[in-house]
């Protein structure tokens, strides 16, 4: 099963995320991919992303027979006050360069001519949007043009901001990364918004982010009915509302379990039960 966005791009319906594996990407990522993900979500950030290694494993893969346009790449642009000291950009630079140099250097770093998504992996302000966000995404969007990226997105992002990216860009966001909390309804505003604009919604941090709903009596009892695990039953609940999920699990059994998700069917009260838990 896969996504489409508004601009006719498919996405596959679930993503292996390569955050925090250190110099485990590249075994990981090779795992990933021959587990049966099609996906890879990564950044340009070596404090949390190790991207050229994620670059490594995809030319192992195609000595392997498993070609690059068979996967779904998905990279970020970090602001500077994302990273340390080692920027992939000349950080005294202004933005637009940052941006184009940022986007060159994962594309080296991934060994493409392309990547399917490029995502700003959060907005400058932390209420509305500014100029640096505007400066930010406007050369985005001539990356996109340019076609070095397929989509583009925004990560970090709160439901105020979204409204006035989509209300004012040329080309509104194809895919919005968030951390989805069920407290907040799972990032239910969000993804209203979404909804709307036909924006794929990508969840994050979907099991960490929630470890009151791993333990709840009724999670519990719906995966103890269906034979699955509670993961298997929150990344099901994700996918049959409409959402993308990310999971970065390094268990070669949990990638499995996880990808399976996708045959499970839970009902419309699973789902109404699930959406109230937190809240």
């Amino acid at each position: 099963m896969s996504l489409i966005a508004y601009n006719q791009v498919p996405l596959p319906s679930f993503m292996y995320g390569t955050a925090w594996k250190k110099d485990a990407t590249l075994p990981l990522v090779q795992l990933a991919v021959t587990s049966g993900f099609k996906g890879i979500d990564t950044a340009n950030q070596l404090i949390h992303y190790q991207e050229a290694l994620v670059g490594d494993a995809l030319l192992t893969l195609q000595k392997k027979g498993i070609r690059r346009e068979t996967l779904f790449l998905q990279t970020k642009f970090t602001p500077t006050n994302g990273q340390d000291h080692r920027t992939p950009y000349d950080a005294s630079a202004d933005l637009t360069t940052q941006v184009k140099q940022s986007m060159d250097s994962s594309l080296t770093h991934l060994h493409t001519d392309y990547v399917d998504s490029y995502v700003l992996h959060g907005p400058y302000s932390r209420t509305d949007l500014g100029s640096e966000d505007w400066e930010v995404w406007t050369t985005m969007e001539e990356t996109y043009r340019s076609g070095k990226t397929k989509m583009i997105g925004i990560s970090n992002i709160t439901a105020k901001q979204l409204t006035q990216l989509c209300a004012k860009a040329t080309n509104k966001p194809m895919v919005v990364q968030n951390r989805c909390y069920a407290v907040v309804g799972w990032d239910q505003e969000v993804r209203e918004i979404c909804r709307a604009h036909s924006i794929i919604y990508q969840g994050f941090s979907l099991l960490t982010a929630n470890s009151q709903v791993m333990t709840h009596p009724t999670v519990l009892s719906i995966a103890k009915r269906l034979g699955s695990s509670v993961a298997q039953v929150i990344f099901r609940f994700a996918i049959q509302i409409g959402m993308l999920p990310l999971t970065g699990t390094t268990s070669t059994q949990h990638m499995r379990e996880d990808l399976e998700a996708d045959q499970l069917v839970l009902s419309q009260e699973d789902i109404q039960q699930i959406e109230k838990i937190g809240m």
